[in-house]
């Protein structure tokens, strides 16, 4: 599939211009006008079940030079709108991209009398970049103020006109600013402006559960798990009212359930709300969520009132994750973990606006990287979060508090605005994303000089928040200051140590300063792990000599450096794409770009690629070599470390190929468990006459490749 020509609307709409069919129960349908017109969204949601519409087609856009705060004033516009789909952003191939300012969107839709009584009809904004004013029928319902990658919801019940036409217009800005993060334009990715993210219509009762957290602790000693479940159940009624509340835990994969609980009565107050806590449960037999076997259980959440029935279905994964001495361990084991991180937003034709296909295929490509470990500078797209829970990948995710001019000089007015700021965009990462068991770890800011005491002022205010809100998980900011001086850096405050060096592009030196830099970070800190957050080459520098093959030396020289050093827990590669940014120094437009990446803005792969997948497979090596006419031995040797852990339940698949590259023979054998530098050989026979060549893979049991060897034939022969 050409992602590069999918229509962007990704729900079941068949075309513009004419009724489309349900996406639900209760119905769905766009009516398009015949005439030209802007198309209505009409729907109808009017029983007791609960609905979740995708607001994707029928919207309308228009920039605003001017940055009017009126939607009066917009709204008697009548020309300069655009029909547009959502997500979406301006500033994406043939658009306009150098315009950084305000926009509208408009989009109408009909709401059915029958909502009056008994529904409560919410809008979900999973990310406005940055700044979202948002209005119903020309009145205020809400706003979103400088945090451009956090979801939030808004009510506009009382604002419908149940029975008529509605409109919705939202005010969007995307200029720089002095008191939220990131601050002016100390970042270094694009500023891409929009609705940016999936917009949802959220039809339930008048009373309904708002959010679920789920704690999942394994017992590794016994295999079971105790779960817990805190359920936040709203009521939009001005009246007090009852409800009962109750949980099934099922296997997402297969529906059987396992465990119920409830119900459990609970009373709420009219437009407040009630945390019901739901266990503890314990599951015998736990299946326990690991980057190679990433197990997904579905909690299913559903309230009962006299206004009607919610459910949640919420997925989630058991798992500990924690660090003993200087290691990581998951699940009781030990592990070195190496990745690679990814810079949302790249593709010019689509930019923050992604749509699925290209987050899912950038995904498999960092699988095929080996990457089982990654961080991002902001909270990610609800879309990248499912994929790593789904084919295991290991997260850490950040407040976008980025650059040590963030907090320099700051005035005390100043500092606490930003503080603020990054404690309500940690509050809404946090309480969206801490179900998902992909993610390790809260990074609290990046690169904004730990020496510093303001920049250590906010990330004890972000760490202490972080605690109370999620005790579960470890919490570090990646360091750019360690070089000299480490032990006066805040990053030994933390969980791990973080640090990002740029030896050879950014930084003067080679593989031997590498090794000098840990060396004092490791007696520095000496009883925590390190992970080297970010390495690489960038081409950004007029000095800096362009050229793939220096990536490739980087690729290879640096990781062998960190290999030495035990204390070593992990390794992100910065970066997976060359990236489009605001200070980019190549390009123009949706293109200005820095060059830093193994593949680039396309996704097409650079011979980088192939260097990264090598050092960051589990496997140090493969070795095929021929027997005899008909037999072949495999060889196989598991890294020790970076990455090093054990390899359960892999398998090996050969296939030979004979003329025009015809795929004539093959099998596929399970692999014992295979610990860290440990080795195992296998034989292959080969049946079939006139093969050329013989093509090994190292399987993962997510499917993904670890690690790929061909033989020749006839080359060997010749």
């Amino acid at each position: 599939m050409d992602v590069h020509n999918v229509i962007r609307c990704e729900v079941h709409v068949q075309t513009r211009r004419r009724f489309l069919s349900s996406v639900s129960a209760s119905g769905l349908a766009v009516l398009g006008a015949q005439t030209g017109e802007p198309e209505k969204l009409a729907v109808d949601a009017g029983g007791r079940e609960s609905e979740i519409v995708a607001l994707c087609d029928g919207w309308e856009f228009q920039m605003d030079a001017e940055g009017s705060a009126d939607p009066a004033k917009i709204a008697q516009r009548a020309s300069g709108w655009q029909a547009v789909e959502v997500p979406h952003t301006w500033q994406s191939l043939g658009r306009s991209p150098e315009y950084v300012g305000v926009a509208w969107y408009r989009l109408r839709l009909d709401a059915p009398n029958k909502w009056a009584a008994s529904r409560c009809v919410r809008i979900e904004f999973e990310a406005v970049n940055h700044t979202a004013h948002v209005f119903l029928n020309g009145k205020a319902v809400g706003e979103h103020v400088g945090r451009g990658y956090t979801a939030f919801t808004l009510d506009i019940s009382d604002r419908l006109a149940n029975g008529a036409e509605n409109t919705l217009m939202v005010r969007v800005d995307n200029r720089p600013g002095d008191r939220m993060l990131p601050r002016n334009k100390c970042y270094d990715w694009t500023d891409d402006g929009g609705i940016i993210r999936p917009v949802n219509l959220l039809i339930t009762a008048r009373m309904f559960i708002e959010r679920v957290e789920i704690d999942a602790v394994p017992d590794l000693v016994s295999g079971s798990a105790e779960i817990k479940m805190r359920a936040v159940v709203r009521n939009a009624d001005l009246r007090a009212g009852k409800a009962n509340v109750r949980a099934a835990i099922r296997q997402k994969a297969s529906a059987e359930e396992l465990l119920h609980l409830g119900p459990v009565g609970i009373s709420v107050e009219g437009r407040g709300e009630q945390t019901v806590e739901l266990g503890p449960m314990t599951l015998k037999g736990a299946q326990l969520w690991h980057f190679d076997s990433p197990h997904l259980y579905q909690a299913l959440i559903e309230l009962e009132s006299s206004s009607g029935s919610h459910q949640v279905n919420e997925h989630f994964g058991i798992r500990r994750f924690e660090v003993r001495g200087r290691a990581f361990y998951l699940n009781g084991e030990q592990v070195s973990l190496i990745g690679v991180e990814r810079m949302a937003g790249s593709h010019p034709e689509q930019g923050f606006a992604e749509m699925t296909q290209w987050i899912e295929s950038n995904h498999r490509d960092m699988k095929e990287l080996n990457c089982v470990f990654t961080r991002v500078h902001w909270a990610q797209d609800r879309r990248v979060l499912d994929f790593c829970d789904r084919h295991g990948i290991l997260m850490q995710e950040e407040v976008p508090a980025w650059g040590q001019e963030t907090f320099l000089k700051t005035t005390d007015d100043v500092q606490h605005a930003l503080e603020q700021n990054g404690l309500e965009q940690l509050r809404e990462m946090i309480r969206r994303d801490r179900n998902h068991p992909c993610i390790v770890a809260w990074g609290l800011c990046n690169e904004v000089d730990g020496k510093n005491p303001r920049s250590k002022q906010f990330a004890r205010a972000m760490s202490a928040e972080a605690r109370r809100l999620d005790p579960s998980r470890l919490q570090t900011y990646a360091s750019h200051t360690l070089g000299s001086h480490p032990g006066a850096d805040m990053a030994g405050e933390f969980d791990f140590i973080s640090a990002n060096e740029y030896y050879g592009s950014w930084t003067p030196g080679g593989p031997e300063d590498v090794e000098a830099c840990i060396e004092g970070i490791r007696k520095a800190f000496p009883e925590k792990p390190i992970v080297i957050s970010e390495y690489g080459w960038c081409e950004c520098q007029p000095k800096i000599m362009p050229g793939d093959e220096n990536r490739v030396a980087i690729v290879n020289s640096h990781t062998e450096v960190f290999r030495k050093f035990p204390e070593v827990a992990g390794a992100i590669y910065f970066d997976y794409n060359d990236y489009r940014t605001l200070v980019g120094d190549k390009g123009k437009g949706a293109m200005r770009q820095r060059v830093h990446g193994v593949v680039d803005l396309y996704g097409r792969r650079k011979p980088s690629f192939e260097a990264l997948r090598m050092q960051a497979s589990p496997l140090e090596r493969a070795v095929l070599r021929k027997l005899d006419e008909s037999r072949f031995e495999v060889e196989l040797r598991a890294r020790e470390r970076l990455p090093g852990y054990v390899l359960r339940d892999y398998s090996l698949r050969w296939i030979a190929y004979g003329y025009d590259d015809l795929a004539m023979d093959g099998g596929k054998v399970s692999i014992p468990d295979l610990h860290p530098g440990s080795s195992q050989s296998f034989k292959i026979e080969v049946s079939s006459a006139g093969i050329r060549r013989i093509v090994v893979d190292i399987i993962r049991p997510t499917d993904f490749s670890a690690m790929t060897v061909e033989y020749l034939v006839e080359a060997a022969q010749r």
